[in-house]
């Protein structure tokens, strides 16, 4: 049976390159990282040396999918004229980024509605996408739509907004990314069986299941329809560790990446949920070992990393 590849949210403190070595030595298939400072407006440019660096390090490691999420501030669905412009800008010079760098995947969030409707803003974040994509050539690019908690009028706590915006834009290579602790908060039950079956059902039924790309995997801190975003801890939250090996071992999602969002200080430090996530895809026997730190001569890269035993 087809198992998913499984990462993390690295760091990108060191540089973008980096990100790719930490989630290696710690065992990753995957990545989602950040290609700039997420709380701020103003990126510092990609020099040809970082992206020739980000697209070698990339080849050593062989990590995939490697996933960029934008930036915290872009509002593709805000009712201000003057945010919504400033979004669309940092949102196009986020896709730019991702094309240079040559990742797989950009992961937005839909935006918030406040100031208008639930309608108007799935309107105004088709149209900021269609906006800020105009003329781009994406290659192999596709664009994450991530449902959210709907916390301060997000659109995008429902998988039918996330299908009316992909119907508004039928040329953008639009896919999706389902967040388990968003849906969960959002109203989507997936403690037990039948509700995590239901909501497949829905997603299957709206945005379809091959259009799920990612798995943003998380535990969440805040209960059941809270409409509330906190992220916790694999089999420490309200949604419980049988409810999400359920989820993780799911064949509908077998061909998805699922990433950890889980709070962390040091990804080194990370290996506990990566551990959990990997017993649920490989199975119970599967422990991680210590990362192994230790330089090697190929390029700089350091090899090694946690592995299951």
């Amino acid at each position: 049976m087809k198992k998913p590849r499984i990462g993390f949210h690295a760091p990108i403190k060191g540089g973008l390159h980096e990100s790719l070595i930490v989630a290696k030595e710690t065992g990753c298939e995957a990545v989602q990282l950040f290609s700039r400072n997420p709380r701020g407006w103003m990126a510092k440019p990609l020099t040809k040396e970082s992206i020739d660096l980000f697209r070698k390090t990339r080849r050593l490691t062989k990590l995939s999918p490697v996933l960029i999420h934008t930036n915290y501030l872009i509002n593709l669905a805000a009712a201000d004229e003057l945010m919504l412009q400033k979004s669309r800008a940092s949102f196009r010079e986020e896709v730019q980024r991702a094309i240079l760098l040559r990742v797989d995947y950009v992961v937005v969030h839909p935006g918030s509605a406040r100031g208008s409707c639930e309608t108007d803003g799935i309107e105004t974040c088709a149209r900021s996408l269609k906006m800020a994509c105009k003329g781009l050539k994406f290659g192999g690019l596709r664009i994450l739509l991530e449902n959210t908690a709907g916390q301060g009028e997000c659109i995008g706590h429902r998988f039918e907004h996330l299908r009316a915006i992909m119907d508004a834009c039928p040329k953008l290579p639009l896919g999706v990314c389902v967040d388990t602790a968003h849906s969960f908060t959002a109203g989507y039950d997936i403690r037990e069986e039948d509700g995590l079956e239901a909501t497949i059902e829905i997603i299957r039924r709206t945005v379809g299941l091959k259009s799920v790309r990612a798995i943003h995997f998380n535990d969440s801190r805040a209960p059941y329809n809270s409409r509330v975003d906190r992220h916790w801890h694999i089999g420490e939250g309200q949604i419980g560790r049988e409810a999400l090996r359920r989820v993780a071992q799911h064949p509908k999602f077998a061909h998805a990446a699922f990433i950890l969002e889980t709070p962390y200080d040091d990804p080194r430090a990370d290996l506990k949920n990566l551990g959990t996530l990997r017993s649920f895809v490989e199975g119970e026997g599967c422990k991680v070992r210590p990362p192994n730190l230790k330089a090697s001569s190929v390029h700089g890269f350091r090899s090694g990393g946690a592995k299951c035993l």
